[in-house]
């Protein structure tokens, strides 16, 4: 679909960037990296949909088990394997999946709609932080909670297990997650073989569930119990919590592998444990409370409280390196200030850890851990995050298709609309959880935003105010080389993110020094909208006169800029330069205040804030520290 109708082509034709890795291999992975997060939801998805719809003593019809699991089932079909598996896949950004590179997607084309999808991408990177802090939480607290039944003497430790797992998990993230990873797919597909098992062995007990494939049982259940069945419809919405993951991972792993682990393995897996825990609280009511680790023997329970921690940790930290990659494609698409990256892998580029997101994704976790106490009360905040993602990629995905596609308006919307339908139910029935918790993932989500918000803003409207005091760039090298300053001998790069513009650092240089390199070279480094670029197009130069060039290296959102590596490419193009003679000028601007801002004065202090924090030119850019040289400017915004 998205060769013929003009979306980007994959890079191996299938939307994997990695030719060299054997089929199969890519498809353990998968299971491991991309469904982690779906893979754990049957510990608590049935269960709290049984609890929605339990009567005040906490009893359930035999068409209200059916209607649950009849939910869930067409909850699966539709969202996961129509939606995003067979559809939303295929509308990749040369390779890339997740909403921001969606939203790059869209911005390419979309013309006057540029605000909006900023908007929507602001809004889906928000929600996706809400998730990435709620994920860990419940999950690793609904496999601990298995203790409860295996291991009642244990009970009373479950939450200072729970604290010293994700300590222990946030921990560990600087080290790296390569050697961890290779043992990622193993071990959930393990867990998947698990879950199938289990669930086979009770759906024979009562073959009856089987009836719930038809869909009359989930339109009669929802329209037979009117606030009941939505608070029902949110709960059965934690079985699809994670279908995100698929389309965010699209670049680690392709499409075909992906598609191929979801319906040969993941899918079957699931439906056959959501089916063996319906038969099993059919055959044996009082198991409703907590049908997963019930469906194990009692000689089983340990080794699958155990198999299920190990299963949640995967799955958390499938979503904590998901929020690093996010962090940094915000950061290079403008949404966010540069934040300190570090490159845990020589091999693998996607390796990377950023210390400041994970210190608050750890607050964040044992916070949500502290408030909540449990995975039932936890479960009441989760699901609201992720079905307004999808709303947003849905929506997204409809100016994509329109714009970038060059589908009809028509055919566009039959194709989307009702899928956008179905994420605004679930997206209305998860705001039935506001009281209970989701209030909090929301809140989150809203700060996130007035910080996105503020950081494009606050930008704008320096680099506006900075242009203003600049001279145009050629002018000012015609006069220069008409009057040249007395010359000192090496190369000076000076960097900017206005070429047309005489960088400040340049100014103030020849202010204060009164002399001008032999060789002087304004760079900028762009993004751009595809989330890599090839090595042949990373570096222009050009030389304007004997003595001035401009070069501009360009990097994808999904790569991490490195000056010298880049400045090295040029290097074979015929450019010599020795490094030890080259000195970098950047302009450090000291941001006040001013009486007449264009943000009210309380987004002018949070945008300072965040300019305070941010990382330095010189460390994001890779920059060696003994070359380089600051000079200070203040702006007022």
């Amino acid at each position: 679909m998205s060769g013929s109708h003009g979306a980007s082509a994959p890079a191996n034709g299938n939307g994997s960037h990695h030719p060299k890795t054997g089929f199969w291999t890519l498809v353990v992975g998968s299971v491991g990296v991309v469904y982690g997060d779906i893979g754990t939801s049957p510990l608590y998805a049935f269960r709290e949909a049984a609890r929605a719809a339990a009567d005040s003593d906490g009893l359930l019809t035999r068409a209200e088990i059916l209607g649950i699991l009849s939910l869930i089932f067409w909850a699966l079909i539709i969202v996961v394997t129509l939606k995003y598996v067979l559809f939303l896949i295929r509308a990749d950004n040369r390779g890339e999946g997740g909403t921001l590179a969606l939203m790059a997607l869209a911005q390419r084309a979309s013309g006057l709609f540029t605000p909006l999808v900023v908007a929507l991408g602001i809004v889906a990177a928000a929600l996706f932080y809400g998730d990435a802090v709620i994920t860990p939480a419940l999950s690793v607290m609904s496999a601990v909670e298995g203790l409860e039944i295996a291991a009642p003497a244990l009970s009373d430790y479950v939450l200072i297990l729970v604290v010293v797992i994700l300590v222990a998990l946030f921990l560990v993230q600087s080290r790296g997650t390569a050697q961890v990873a290779a043992f990622f797919g193993p071990i959930t597909c393990v867990w998947f073989a698990a879950l199938a098992l289990l669930g086979a062995v009770h759906i024979g007990d009562e073959p009856t569930v089987l009836l719930a494939l038809n869909p009359s049982y989930a339109v009669t259940f929802l329209g037979g119990h009117g606030v009941i069945g939505l608070v029902t419809l949110s709960a059965v919405f934690l079985a699809v919590t994670g279908a995100e993951a698929l389309y965010a991972d699209l670049g680690h792993f392709g499409r075909k592998p992906i598609q191929v682990a979801w319906v040969f393995f993941v899918l079957p897996a699931l439906l056959i444990n959501y089916f063996g825990q319906g038969a099993l609280v059919l055959s044996s009511p009082g198991t409703a409370a907590n049908p997963f680790f019930l469906m194990a023997p009692a000689w089983a329970q340990l080794p699958l409280v155990v198999l299920a921690t190990a299963a949640t940790v995967i799955a958390s930290q499938a979503v904590i390196t998901g929020a690093y990659s996010l962090s940094r494609q915000a950061i290079q698409l403008g949404l966010l200030p540069r934040l300190e990256i570090r490159h845990t892998s020589e091999a693998q580029a996607g390796q990377i850890y950023m210390p400041r997101i994970n210190i608050l994704l750890l607050v964040g976790v044992l916070l949500l851990v502290g408030l909540f106490r449990s995975s039932a009360n936890l479960a009441g905040a989760y699901g609201i995050a992720v079905s307004g993602t999808m709303v947003v990629t849905t929506l997204l995905a409809f100016l994509a298709i329109w714009k970038v596609w060059h589908w009809p308006l028509s055919w566009t919307a039959l194709l989307v609309v009702p899928f956008l339908a179905i994420d605004l139910a679930f997206f209305s029935a998860n705001l039935l959880k506001v009281g209970d918790g989701g209030w909090l993932p929301l809140a989150l989500a809203g700060m996130l935003m007035v910080v996105m918000a503020t950081w494009r803003r606050g930008s704008h409207i320096l680099f506006e105010k900075t242009r203003r005091h600049e001279v145009a760039l050629t002018s000012f090298i015609n006069r220069l080389e008409a009057k040249p300053p007395p010359r000192v001998p090496g190369t000076a790069i000076f960097l900017t993110s206005d070429p047309t513009s005489t960088p400040t650092a340049l100014l103030h240089s020849l202010k204060h020094f009164k002399v001008l390199h032999e060789r002087n070279v304004i760079l900028t480094v762009e993004t751009s909208d595809a989330p890599r670029v090839p090595p042949e197009k990373r570096v222009t130069l050009e030389w304007t006169t004997p003595s001035f060039g401009r070069m501009r290296i360009r990097y994808g959102f999904s790569e991490q800029p490195n000056v010298p590596k880049a400045m090295a490419l040029a290097r074979q193009s015929g450019w010599t330069f020795d490094i030890m003679s080259t000195s970098f000028f950047l302009s450090r601007r000291s941001v006040r205040v001013s009486p007449t801002g264009g943000m009210p004065p309380w987004r002018d202090r949070l945008f300072i804030a965040l300019t305070r924090n941010a990382d330095d030119a010189s460390s994001y850019f890779r920059i060696p520290t003994d070359r380089v040289v600051e000079i200070g400017t203040q702006v007022s915004i």
